[in-house]
């Protein structure tokens, strides 16, 4: 459920400018987790700029989620090392065994997957992180160990 006394909230701390709503939509996402539907209407009401403005921004940037993000966020890096090192496999490992592809929550709201350029960890390669927990030189039993280990958190 949207709680859009937050979404004010994190409104409420920034100028209501037009040249502001970058600002304003990386405070609802810090705030909420992500951008709603809601949220989107409340911006373009807050900075006073149609809503198609303010969705033009969200799928211009990719640092905007648009999807409720699940309590775990199962970022897989795909930068040139971990790509040759199997991060394509990583990554179809995960969507089968969580039944949803990149981008996606599964339906209990737990885990989300995300495809990312590059965790900075080339010498661990593959590598993806959960939450921000990074983990390396992954093959298929590790990946299933570590979604055994959230999965029982």
């Amino acid at each position: 459920m949207v709680d859009m006394e937050q979404i004010k909230a994190c409104l409420a701390a920034i100028a209501p400018e037009p040249g502001n709503l970058i600002r304003g939509l990386q405070a609802i996402q810090t705030g909420e987790g992500y951008v709603s539907d809601e949220a989107i209407k409340a911006a373009s009401d807050y900075f006073k700029v149609p809503v198609a403005e303010v969705e033009g921004v969200l799928s211009f940037y990719a640092q905007f989620k648009r999807v409720k993000p699940g309590r775990f966020t199962i970022a897989v890096c795909d930068g040139t090392a971990c790509h040759i090192k199997g991060s394509p496999l990583i990554m179809e490992w995960l969507s089968d065994a969580l039944k949803i592809r990149p981008g996606e929550t599964d339906a209990q709201g737990n885990f989300s997957i995300e495809k990312v350029s590059c965790l900075g960890c080339c010498s661990l390669a593959p590598v993806m992180a959960v939450n921000g927990t990074v983990y390396g030189k992954l093959d298929r039993k590790k990946v299933v160990s570590i979604l055994k280990e959230y999965q029982n958190k």
